[in-house]
């Protein structure tokens, strides 16, 4: 697969969150088994995307629908990405 069909995980975080950086950890896990296209994003760096996100980040979005947020866990996102490829 070559980076243009991989689905895109957009990754809306902030720093100093314990729950973002587990987050991070489980996409990079699940990046291993399933190959796809990681676009981070600090929430902090932009008014718009703090309000829309303020309370829920950890964010998972796979090409543009939220998947998960707050707790994110494997089976969930694995199992989303394998129904989009």
């Amino acid at each position: 697969m070559n980076e243009e069909t991989l689905p895109i995980i957009t990754f809306y975080t902030r720093s100093r969150c314990p729950l973002c950086e587990d987050a991070k950890l489980m996409l990079n896990l699940i990046k291993d088994d399933i190959p796809f296209v990681l676009k981070e994003y600090d929430i902090d760096e932009s008014d718009e995307l703090t309000e829309r996100f303020g309370l829920m980040i950890p964010v998972v979005e796979i090409n543009g629908e939220i998947i998960q947020y707050g707790q994110i866990d494997y089976f969930t996102i694995s199992k989303r990405l394998h129904e989009k490829s």
